[in-house]
């Protein structure tokens, strides 16, 4: 038997904004006979990971539903990419869609046409609304503003005069910026370990961020993040030598001012961004740490993570990108006394958070990842002239890059003129390899994943794979594609 289901979302509650109990009740208005209801309370349009949508989704696919009702086409989905995909399935289970608001209906040609029209004009709308919100945030940021969100670790969001006495949004420190200074202070010194200041907060009591436990992540955020260095020559030259842009000289680094970075990070991608994407500003508010300090945990931060990488992924390609499907954290494969490869959540072995047990076979997940991957790797055959356009680009970065180390070099100390030319040579090293690949002849030769070695495996899983959610005995691979 099939019935007609209504969908009704809300991210948030708002005095404009229909309320789901009101979504459904204008839906029921043109349901035939019995109904089923899914419903999804604080979730995003652009987030396809809805539990009732999912519910529903399941429901057309075993032939229960005969047509979806919605209030609005934007209560189902806001990207036209992610309701493309949906509708085909729709389409191939034979499951019509109705909007109630926008007054079309996919049973008539009409109504499909105007599906399409609608979706391309919503996407638009985000689009821009997007692009105005990045650009006011760089404005403001710019202008040594705190740009908005949640105020990091240690602070608090305030209100200050700037020089020229307008009122513009700062950050104050709060009961928690000694705990900042401390964390700095603990992982400078010899021996330690991301894990083991994560250890020495968890035996003293001290909450993180957003969990009750610190965790490597949260940590290499907050060492990383410049919004709490006293910045300094030395760090405007450190952004220089590691390509980052901005906007002031060396001396509007008075030492006391902290400094906030746009670009850090793609949430759309959820990566982080190279540092020739990053633009560094001056902050209206003072920084916690000596910029000595801080400099000094930047050069650890690098060091380990090269160090990491070189036992990396020692028994599977998919390492990185496993995670607990309970608590979230990283997953670890160790090899038994018998030789058997297991898997084991770290929030539970590491920090006791966490009851999962994980039975999941790795090498048949490597198999079943392989198997997409390949198809994967058919529907993306990149042209060599887009090939040698993208490593123009870079190349052109390069040297741009250069040239603003050339110019830091010109007001360096010798310390950090010593560090600046090794990155200028880095860089040239760079440039040749590039060049040499655009000037290369064309190859038609397809990737075949099963000649790649465990370095290229690992590395284009990585490009393909956000991650791989781990439960009792079950995978859910998240892609980025």
């Amino acid at each position: 038997m099939t019935v007609d289901a209504i969908y009704a979302r809300q991210s948030l509650e708002k005095k404009d904004s229909l309320s789901i109990a009101g979504q459904v009740e204008l839906c029921r208005r043109y349901a035939e006979g019995e109904c089923a209801v899914f419903e999804d309370r604080g979730y995003s349009g652009k987030d396809m990971r809805r539990p009732a949508f999912a519910r529903l989704m399941e429901e057309a696919e075993a032939g229960r539903v005969r047509r979806i009702i919605v209030y609005r086409l934007d209560r189902f989905s806001r990207s036209i990419a992610d309701f493309s995909r949906v509708w085909q399935t729709l389409e191939r289970l034979g499951v019509e869609f109705r909007s109630v608001s926008e007054q079309f209906d996919t049973s008539s040609p009409m109504g499909r046409a105007m599906l399409n029209i609608i979706m391309t004009f919503a996407q638009l709308e985000r689009e821009t609304t997007a692009e105005r919100v990045r650009d006011n945030y760089a404005h403001r940021v710019g202008l040594g503003e705190w740009p908005g969100g949640p105020a990091p670790f240690g602070f608090d969001t305030a209100r200050t005069r700037d020089a020229s006495g307008r009122l513009c949004s700062t950050l104050a420190p709060n009961a928690s910026a000694e705990t900042v200074r401390e964390i700095f202070r603990m992982y400078a010194s010899p021996g330690a370990s991301l894990r083991s200041v994560a250890a020495e907060l968890a035996a003293r009591g001290v909450h993180g961020p957003r969990r009750e436990l610190w965790d490597n992540v949260t940590l290499s955020r907050l060492l990383h993040s410049p919004v709490y260095v006293r910045a300094d020559a030395d760090v405007y030259r450190y952004f220089a030598a590691s390509g980052v842009r901005t906007e002031q000289s060396a001396e509007d680094f008075d030492g006391v001012h902290a400094c906030v970075a746009v670009g850090r990070r793609d949430r759309s991608k959820n990566r982080y961004n190279s540092p020739g994407d990053m633009t560094v500003s001056l902050a209206c508010h003072e920084g916690l740490i000596p910029s000595e300090l801080w400099l000094s945990v930047q050069r650890k931060l690098s060091e380990n993570r090269q160090l990491s990488r070189l036992n990396m992924g020692r028994y599977s390609w998919l390492t990185g990108l496993l995670k607990c499907g309970v608590c979230g954290y990283a997953v670890r494969i160790t090899r038994g006394r018998d030789g058997a490869l297991r898997l084991s959540c770290s929030g539970r072995s590491n920090l006791g958070c966490c009851c999962a047990s994980i039975r999941v076979d790795i090498r048949e997940l490597e198999a079943e990842a392989e198997r997409e991957l390949r198809k994967a790797l058919e529907l993306c055959e990149a042209s060599a002239a887009s090939d040698r356009g993208t490593v123009a680009a870079r190349i052109r970065a390069a040297d741009e890059q250069i040239e603003r180390l050339v110019d830091a070099l010109a007001d360096g100390t010798a310390p950090s003129a010593e560090y600046i030319s090794r990155r200028i040579d880095a860089l040239h090293r760079e440039r040749e390899a590039l060049a040499a690949r655009r000037n290369a002849p064309p190859h038609e030769a397809e990737t075949d994943f099963g000649t790649l070695g465990f370095a290229e495996k690992k590395l284009l899983a990585s490009e393909f794979i956000e991650k791989i959610l781990l439960f009792e005995d079950s995978a859910e691979v998240i892609w980025r594609i």
